[in-house]
């Protein structure tokens, strides 16, 4: 029968840091993993459960990677459209929407597209 306050490789466990400590160290790990499979799914399911976003189009909603008319169709046509070119020749444009919350109050919305896709807005 051993004990414990004899054994040799007790201090050293002990003597490690926390996070240097296995258990600790493959929580860690597994959690970042699974973040990173739900960024990952978080990006790519929505589209593939309505490829044609016609769903989106119908709650007047907009999601990446809709086209111009896509979003056209959900939102409208916007206030205001910006159009510029990257050192590569990229087309970029720049949507924004004016609501009028009241006589004194505007709010704006942004949409951002990249070749004829949208990559990203906010409100």
């Amino acid at each position: 029968m051993s004990n414990l306050a004899n054994d040799p490789i007790q201090p050293q466990l002990d003597s490690l840091p926390f996070l240097c400590r296995r258990p600790v160290r493959i929580t860690f790990y597994v959690g970042l993993t699974l973040f990173f499979l739900w960024m990952i799914g978080w990006g790519l399911i929505p589209p593939l459960l309505d490829p044609t976003f016609e769903k989106h189009v119908q709650e007047k909603k907009v999601i990446v990677g809709m086209t111009r008319d896509q979003a056209m169709k959900a939102w409208g046509s916007p206030y205001q459209m910006n159009v510029s070119y990257t050192p590569k020749g990229i087309r970029r444009e720049e949507w924004v929407y004016e609501d009028w919350l009241d006589a004194g109050t505007i709010t704006h919305r942004y949409l951002y597209f990249e070749e004829n896709r949208l990559v990203g807005g906010w409100k």
